[in-house]
């Protein structure tokens, strides 16, 4: 483990480490108001959360999380979305080529 450091150690649970990671401001301004916005209680606990999440659930790629995380940003900036007249006629083509 590189720059890990122990934390804790007081026997309420398994032992945490302390790491360093280093992220753009912007960043880090978005995970902020991201764990605020969610409800919780701190970064260091959203962080252990997601972290959690991407090991238990591998089967979300980087490519996946990458759509995801384009398709958020699009919505927080007021890009268009796609109607539900476009979607009805996306279903209709696909129903056309089968």
């Amino acid at each position: 483990m590189s720059n890990a450091e122990s934390g804790g150690g007081d026997g309420s649970g398994p032992e945490m480490v302390q790491i360093n990671l280093r992220l753009s401001e912007a960043f880090l301004e978005d995970i902020d108001a991201t764990w605020r916005e969610e409800g919780f209680n701190s970064r260091s606990e959203f962080l252990r959360y997601v972290a959690r999440d991407a090991v238990k659930h591998p089967e979300f790629s980087r490519e996946g999380w990458k759509s995801i995380a384009t398709s958020e940003h699009e919505l927080r900036s007021g890009a268009e979305l796609v109607t539900r007249e476009e979607v009805v006629e996306l279903m209709d083509r696909s129903e056309d080529d089968e």
